[in-house]
């Protein structure tokens, strides 16, 4: 594709168009913006030697030459890592045919129905699969010009995860980044960061609060966006965050459910939980939605039960963050909504990790050492969405033939010290098998659905209005294109930009390797 050409635009303030303010004011472009920012672009990345992936051939890493990645440490801060932001790595950073998952037993879930559980945690660089998202949020604007690595800084706003990936993208796409998250996020977290960052003292920026500090975080962005020379990546309105979920992570997780229902006859893919967080993983649900009839599940914390019932308040499933609606979240797509406890998933991230707890689920309830083996695969959200998971087949009435695939989104790595913090809250300091039995017996044996709804069309008419107050009056995004959002139409029209942008990464890739 020829590009177009548009330099040193400014758009009009007062554009009505919808792609116009997307264009404006979220970055969804299909052109060039400023041809000078291009170019930079272009020569750093020559400089550098790094190459872009297209998202088709990250939904389909077939496509790509098995030594891509060469010898690249998946840990480090190799460029050539970028070929691994897909789903279909193994945890050495090799290639696998089927994505890594695992399929949760009635001995462990108490319900019929086969719970599939895709591992996030082998993704490089931050072992979490919110390195995609923070990809598909920066790529994009370097292609389109909106992004100049010599002069711009990248500003990753999150609770955790997201802000980590986008440390690592920066600095292997030859940018500097900055990352915002609440003071209260694990430590693993900020060591992570320490490591990453070419000045922690002035790229980590730590705002009041924990999980359900968001909006602290969208003032830190609105600060630091007076300076032109930042560009604010803000991933709850982003949507590169939710197209790279529904055409990466969707066709993965489909391909999950193929490969187990090839050995289950009749076996259909009934439901789709993801903690909502930023709402770029639950896109993957309109492509399940759209391909298998899937019921798309949305989840948050019941301490914080935002979507259940207008509530607020804290909590510590670290990774969805809340008391709000993201602006990406399609909620006129959204079937279900759970609430779980912090209390729950805490207590169960210790028992998950503890030889006790391990050897009361082996000896007493006959879980095969198969699965035991991956439950510390498992971190905060990741247990949160296999408990949503079970509320889902028990309020729905799902049975041996209705299958539940989630993700997990990081394991238990990063949050010995919250857990550490947890033991000696709950158990003394230690987790003995009497412990395992009672944890148990509280959050596995009765997984409840009393907080949990099916939605109408009226309950989803209540949680998209509030995120008015969010997007519309906080925020400054115009009436018209917040509204557009509750047509499906909206959403369908957001697809043609990954195949648009992959002509653009295409025609960057050629000039990048012609002088």
């Amino acid at each position: 594709m020829e590009l177009a050409r548009l330099s040193n635009v400014t758009m009009t303030p007062g554009a009505s168009t919808i792609d116009d303010a997307l264009e404006r004011q979220f970055g969804l472009a299909e052109r060039v913006i400023d041809d000078e920012a291009l170019t930079n672009g272009i020569e750093r990345f020559r400089e550098r030697g790094i190459v872009l992936p297209t998202f088709a051939a990250l939904a389909d890493p077939a496509s790509i030459p098995v030594d891509r990645a060469g010898d690249a440490d998946p840990q480090g801060p190799d460029a050539r890592n970028l070929w691994r932001l897909h789903w279909y790595n193994d945890r050495a950073g090799g290639r696998v045919a089927v994505p890594d998952h695992v399929v949760l037993p009635a001995s462990l879930t108490g319900v019929d129905s086969p719970i599939i559980v895709v591992f996030g945690d082998r993704f490089p660089m931050i072992t979490a699969h919110k390195v995609l998202a923070a990809y598909a949020c920066l790529a994009p604007r370097v292609v389109t010009g909106q992004f100049d690595p010599t002069r711009h800084r990248a500003i990753w706003p999150s609770t955790g995860n997201y802000a980590r990936g986008g440390i690592a993208i920066s600095r292997i796409m030859a940018s500097r980044g900055v990352a915002i998250l609440p003071e209260g996020m694990s430590r693993e977290r900020f060591d992570w960061l320490e490591r990453w960052c070419e000045n922690p003292a002035n790229d980590v920026i730590r705002t009041p609060g924990t999980e359900s500090n968001v909006k602290e975080i969208y003032d830190a962005c609105n600060e630091l966006a007076v300076d032109e020379g930042n560009v604010v990546l803000n991933q709850f309105c982003e949507f590169g965050n939710h197209l790279a979920h529904l055409e990466v992570t969707g066709r993965a997780l489909g391909h999950v459910f193929e490969h187990v229902a090839a050995a289950r006859t009749g076996l259909r893919l009934a439901g789709f939980v993801s903690a909502t967080g930023s709402a770029g993983t639950i896109a993957a649900g309109d492509h399940l939605k759209e391909h298998y009839g899937t019921r798309i599940v949305a989840v948050e914390a019941l301490e914080c039960p935002t979507l259940l019932e207008n509530g607020f308040g804290e909590h510590n499933i670290q990774g969805i963050g809340d008391k709000h609606v993201p602006l990406i979240h399609n909620v006129m797509n959204t079937d279900v909504v759970v609430a779980v406890s912090d209390r729950a998933t805490d207590q169960l991230s210790v028992m998950f990790s503890s030889d006790d707890g391990l050897g009361y689920l082996a000896d007493r309830r006959l879980v095969p050492q198969s699965v035991l083996g991956t439950l510390g695969h498992l971190g905060l959200s990741s247990v949160c969405n296999v408990l949503a998971a079970i509320t889902t087949a028990k309020l729905l009435g799902f049975g041996a033939d209705d299958a539940i695939v989630t993700v997990a989104t990081d394991g238990a790595a990063m949050y010995p010290s919250e857990r550490e913090k947890i033991a000696a809250r709950d158990f003394g300091g230690g987790f003995t098998n009497l412990d395992a039995a009672a944890v148990f017996g509280e959050h596995l044996a009765n997984v409840p659905t009393a907080h949990a709804i099916e939605l109408t069309e009226r309950e989803r008419h209540r949680i998209f209005n509030l995120g008015y107050y969010t997007w519309v009056e906080q925020q400054g995004t115009p009436f018209e294109l917040f509204e557009q959002r509750r047509s499906q139409d909206f959403w369908r029209r957001l697809r043609r930009f990954p195949a648009v942008w992959d002509e653009m990464i295409t025609e960057f890739n050629g000039r990048v390797a012609t002088p």
